[in-house]
């Protein structure tokens, strides 16, 4: 895990001094004439965001959450703070730390929008001084949204109680989370946020906005069974939608539908088939997606001719998908 930290960008600093070394960041970056912000509105800060690189984490994949947090500050400008712990076979004893800052332009050429990121890696001895210092290291009162990234057991990430109970918002990826992170009992579990259900809100829109088009009696009366085939990268999504669509329609009235999953054969990256199957067979529903051709079509029959529609399949951007599980 000490890679993580040698692989992310910043300056190494003493970590009681985080404070003076980002001001110190900015006037050198200046005074050699980079990016820096001119005043403290270029740092002006909306919201506190703790980056926690879990046990599972590869450098390369820190470096990709790391520039993912960068394109979200972008829009939000943020005091992000990145947590990569150390295993207790590490070999080391002490928090270290680094800082980093980005400036980007926004609108105009005075719309300067600068970020700022402090990286601490730490061992498990130090583990009782990390609450103390990750809050010196936020800016004070604004929200706290907490990403826990490939975390090894829900029951470890447990132990992170100043983040689980202070946070607005706990994002993780149940594609990558373990098995038990959407039902286990955390402190507060309504401020849980799947970032694959985020990443799928251009296909629930476009799924909702199809099949709004019909009263929902009609969606369900005679519904016996519906399908959603997918292929094996994308089990995690198809899971997700499919208890999506349930949540919706499968309920309704007398129906009580069948709901299950389906593998495609391999050759089929990037594809959703998502299937309605009515008693009589007098009406159906059918969508496919392709997320490597960015494109659906959808085909319905419900008692008042075949219609057929093409419209855009994909997922939202790592950074986007942030956002959205985090504000909405």
């Amino acid at each position: 895990m000490s890679d993580i930290f040698h692989a992310l960008p910043g300056i190494e600093v003493p970590v009681g001094t985080i404070s003076k070394s980002l001001r110190k960041m900015w006037s050198d970056t200046a005074a050699a004439g980079g990016p820096a912000p001119a005043s403290d509105d270029a740092k002006a800060t909306q919201v506190n965001f703790v980056l926690h690189l879990g046990f599972n984490t590869t450098p390369e994949d820190g470096v990709a959450q790391f520039q993912t947090a960068v394109a979200f500050s972008k829009r939000y400008p943020s005091r992000v703070v990145v947590l990569c712990p150390l295993n207790e076979d590490a070999g080391v004893t002490e928090m270290r730390a680094k800082v980093y800052g980005e400036c980007h332009l926004g609108k105009s050429k005075n719309d300067k929008r600068c970020v700022e990121f402090v990286v601490l890696s730490y061992p498990r001895s130090t583990r009782q001084f990390l609450e103390s210092q990750v809050s010196i290291c936020l800016s004070t009162d604004l929200p706290l949204y907490y990403w826990a990234h490939r975390f090894s057991a829900s029951s470890k990430l447990a132990d992170y109680h100043y983040l689980l109970t202070s946070a607005k918002r706990v994002l993780i990826d149940s594609a990558i989370a373990p098995d038990d992170a959407l039902t286990y009992p955390w402190p507060h579990p309504e401020a849980l946020r799947d970032l694959v259900h985020a990443r799928l809100l251009p296909i629930r829109q476009s799924l909702g906005q199809f099949l709004s088009r019909y009263p929902m009696d009609v969606l369900c009366a005679g519904l016996e069974n519906v399908t959603l085939a997918h292929d094996g990268a994308h089990a995690a999504e198809a899971r997700v939608l499919l208890k999506w669509v349930e949540e919706r329609i499968g309920q309704c009235g007398q129906n009580r539908a069948k709901f299950s999953l389906a593998a495609l054969p391999g050759g089929s990256a990037g594809t959703f088939d998502l299937k309605f199957s009515y008693a009589g067979g007098k009406k159906s529903f059918a969508w496919k997606g392709d997320l490597a051709r960015a494109s659906a079509m959808f085909e319905a029959d419900f008692g008042g001719g075949r219609t057929t529609l093409p419209a855009a399949a994909s997922l939202l951007s790592p950074e986007a998908a942030l956002s959205e599980a985090m504000f909405f």
